[in-house]
């Protein structure tokens, strides 16, 4: 009965689907959401969001080698300038370490910031670039405040400051 319930924790069930995936279902067909809840039940990949812009790819993968044997991270790098823009992948070998790294990872301090950790279907190339309207993150597009861990202004508002500067 108490090996039952380890190894059901070990492999939890996905039927608590993060809010952000929630909120983008309205995107996806019946059979694309379906497709896409599939494949995390085996993925070995993590997105991490919420980063600095100043946090490296060395402090990632210390971090996330607590939960096991991490295959690669992925930095996120905005689109024009191709400097990190606060979020990354990270790819283990097995799926019960992604899983780990979820459930212990998620909320935790990285670099002065709450990271979100999520499991994501797979890396695949392109997925690195920002695609917000100014090349990096949405959310920093439509952010108003300032925040020193992810550049200081945000992106439109900079790029007033600039025209008018000129």
């Amino acid at each position: 009965e108490t090996a039952g319930k380890t190894m059901a924790f070990l492999y939890s069930d996905l039927t608590e689907v993060s809010p952000y995936l929630k909120a983008r279902k309205k995107f996806y067909t019946p059979e694309a959401w379906t497709k896409m809840i599939n494949a995390l039940k085996t993925s070995t990949t993590l997105y991490i969001g919420n980063l600095s812009f100043y946090t490296d790819e060395e402090q990632v993968y210390t971090l996330f080698s607590l939960c096991g044997p991490v295959r690669r991270v992925i930095m996120g790098i905005h689109k024009y300038t191709h400097l990190p823009c606060g979020f990354c992948f990270v790819e283990y070998y097995f799926h019960r370490d992604a899983m780990s790294a979820r459930d212990y990872l998620n909320g935790t301090k990285l670099d002065d910031r709450i990271i979100r950790v999520d499991l994501d279907p797979g890396f695949e190339p392109g997925r690195q670039f920002g695609r917000g309207a100014t090349g990096g993150q949405v959310r920093d597009d439509r952010r108003h405040d300032y925040d020193e861990g992810r550049g200081g202004l945000p992106p439109r508002h900079k790029q007033r400051i600039e025209k008018h500067a000129i």
